[in-house]
């Protein structure tokens, strides 16, 4: 009995131990938070990257005018140290502003609002044109496998609008965007539509990047606005004729130089540690 009254306390001991070190990093983190909330510069800084700086797209004049700006933002909020690494990076270039639209049995056509992915191939001088398959998951282009050949797959995934952390419905349903133009790829596909990865739905498309598989051929796609996926999703439902097309004029460029900005602030109690905390300029 006796050693059992030991296992058992140390354990309770050992639980609650646990439990206070997370209270106490649950509070820690609430100060920092509160800090920002109330006296942070975090979103005048963000206003001056999006106000005088603007599009920061990879390997970009502006994504080095950012560079600096962060730099000298680390540096005002007392950071012991900044310093630029440098690196190469991801040179794409958006082009021309992108055009698309669908095409009725009743020859009305509806324009659509759109962006090109990031890191995607432009689209043949003419656009491409072709009748449109809608998917609402990977499984669903899976099991369509070669009957997407020549036609344009429309990933009309929505985001779960009941979470409250609302990344997590970004990062589930982002998959679509991520490989779907690959995927679509493997079975034929010529052409890619995307449901902007928003919560709501506006006439804004929300474009990001793409990852292309080296194993099948690289092919054009862009995001459409969540209002337009509503309206374009419906008329399939219809089951009536239509055709869609977009043009897109982008160009990936070789690597272009830059720099990680990084600034380090050393802590009192155990400046030895690294608690580190990143994101990107883009």
């Amino acid at each position: 009995m006796f050693p059992k009254t030991i296992i058992l306390i140390s354990v309770f001991f050992t639980l609650f131990s646990g439990q206070s070190s997370q209270a106490q990093d649950s509070l820690t983190v609430k100060k920092i938070s509160d800090e920002i909330l109330r006296n942070s510069t975090a979103y005048e800084n963000l206003r001056y990257l999006c106000k005088k700086i603007g599009p920061r797209l990879s390997g970009s004049v502006n994504a080095q005018k950012a560079v600096l700006a962060t730099a000298r933002m680390l540096k005002d909020a007392g950071a012991d140290t900044v310093y630029l690494q440098p690196c190469m990076v991801t040179h794409w270039v958006r082009g021309a502003k992108e055009t698309g639209s669908i095409r009725l049995a009743n020859g009305a056509s509806y324009d659509l609002k759109l962006c090109a992915l990031g890191n995607t191939v432009a689209t043949p001088k003419n656009g491409v044109t072709a009748s449109i398959v809608e998917v609402t998951s990977m499984a669903e282009l899976h099991q369509l496998g070669d009957k997407v050949k020549g036609k344009i797959v429309f990933f009309n995934i929505e985001m779960n609008p009941t979470y409250v952390r609302t990344f997590r419905a970004y990062g589930e349903n982002g998959v679509g965007r991520r490989i779907g133009p690959a995927q679509a790829a493997k079975y034929g596909a010529i052409g890619v539509m995307v449901r902007s990865l928003a919560s709501n739905v506006d006439e804004f498309p929300h474009t990001g990047a793409t990852v292309y598989n080296d194993s099948f051929p690289k092919i054009p796609a862009v995001a459409i606005s969540t209002k337009d996926a509503e309206w374009l999703s419906n008329q399939l439902k219809k089951k009536m004729a239509l055709s869609g097309f977009f043009k897109t004029n982008c160009t990936m460029l070789p690597d272009a130089p830059s720099f990680n900005v990084i600034g380090e602030l050393r802590g009192t109690e155990k400046p030895a540690e690294i608690i580190s905390v990143g994101g990107h300029l883009d």
